[in-house]
């Protein structure tokens, strides 16, 4: 599990296809600490295990599933990425509950600097529309944002200046893909409300009428 603040932007030094997935070393420093062969990595929102370690890099063996479901086809040698650890049990949990299992790809359409602020917009699936919520909180390359609109197959966030200068959202722009995961919990909330065997007392009304929807 993370929690979407990230910690170091890396950068691939290696990209590989083999016959099943590829093989990604990604140069850094800050994540590298205390970091040890089969600990996870957050690489632009995507959960990925350290299969090996150098003084100054960490390599990740990718699957042909994340390379179908991401945007690890565009990795190449020279591109930033977005890095954080895992969240340990002492660890502030200064974003949100973030699993590092992409839901889709998004599409930037627009990138606005509005001085105390960026905005960002983002096309996405609309069958993944759903899951945004007004208000609510959404991952984007690892990175944790508040969803500040959405139509049914887009939403904006403002990004702060300290945010978009210390990730690598300073590096996209309009056409570029991202990786999107949508709020853990509303997915926890919709199967509880969909299971045939389901004896709570939790409704949509009821959540509606206490603030959670």
């Amino acid at each position: 599990m993370f929690t979407g603040i990230i910690e170091e932007i890396g950068e691939i030094k290696k990209f590989s296809y083999m016959d099943s997935g590829a093989i990604v070393e990604v140069g850094c420093n800050k994540v590298l600490e205390d970091t040890k062969i089969g600990d996870s990595i957050s690489i632009n929102g995507v959960c990925e295990t350290v299969t090996k370690l150098t003084n100054s890099s960490f390599f990740a063996k990718i699957s042909d599933e994340t390379l179908k479901v991401t945007t690890f086809n565009n990795l190449k040698q020279g591109v930033n990425v977005n890095l954080e650890r895992a969240l340990t049990l002492n660890s502030r949990l200064g974003g949100h509950i973030v699993s590092g299992h992409v839901d889709c790809i998004g599409k930037i359409l627009s990138i606005e600097n509005h001085s105390e602020f960026y905005d960002i917009e983002i096309e996405f699936p609309e069958i993944q529309s759903k899951y945004f919520v007004y208000k609510g909180s959404v991952t984007v390359d690892g990175i944790s944002l508040t969803v500040a609109d959405v139509t049914e197959n887009t939403f904006r966030v403002a990004v702060i200046p300290h945010t978009y200068e210390n990730t690598a959202l300073k590096y996209l722009k309009s056409d570029d893909f991202v990786n999107i995961e949508t709020d853990i919990l509303g997915k926890y909330v919709e199967k509880m409300l969909s299971s045939r065997d389901n004896k709570s007392n939790i409704s949509f009304e009821m959540l509606q009428e206490n603030g959670f929807v």
